[in-house]
């Protein structure tokens, strides 16, 4: 199982970015897909996740600027970002909860970090 995720760079505050996060592999079912962010010296933080009946969870210090979707038959989900801080510079990581074919019970994935950085 892979998460490949796509979509950080630079942007001034104000701005907006789309983070993209796609699973493959062998997987039987995914119960949800998320984001969360690092920055040097914190611990990562959940930013948003999506289950698969499309319920939605949002960090505090994300609603109503963070909106997370996703698409079931992509294994894919989406982070769309507007009205970008600086404080929303990080790297951002993908994680998702599935099953494999084979598997009795879910696991956690890890994507490769994505870097956001919000700056003028």
């Amino acid at each position: 199982v892979q998460l490949q995720a796509s979509g950080g760079g630079l942007v001034q505050p104000g701005g907006s970015l789309r983070l993209s996060c796609a699973a493959s592999g062998s997987i039987f079912n995914i119960y949800s897909l998320g984001w969360y962010r690092q920055t040097p010296g914190k611990q990562r933080e959940l930013v948003a996740d999506i289950t698969r009946s499309g319920s939605t969870n949002y960090a505090d210090s994300v609603k109503g600027r963070f909106s997370i979707s996703r698409d079931n038959a992509k294994n894919t989900a989406y982070l769309q970002m507007n009205s970008l801080k600086p404080e929303d510079t990080a790297v951002y990581y993908c994680n998702a909860v599935l099953r494999r074919w084979g598997s009795s019970t879910s696991q956690d994935y890890w994507g490769q970090g994505t870097l956001v950085t919000v700056s003028s």
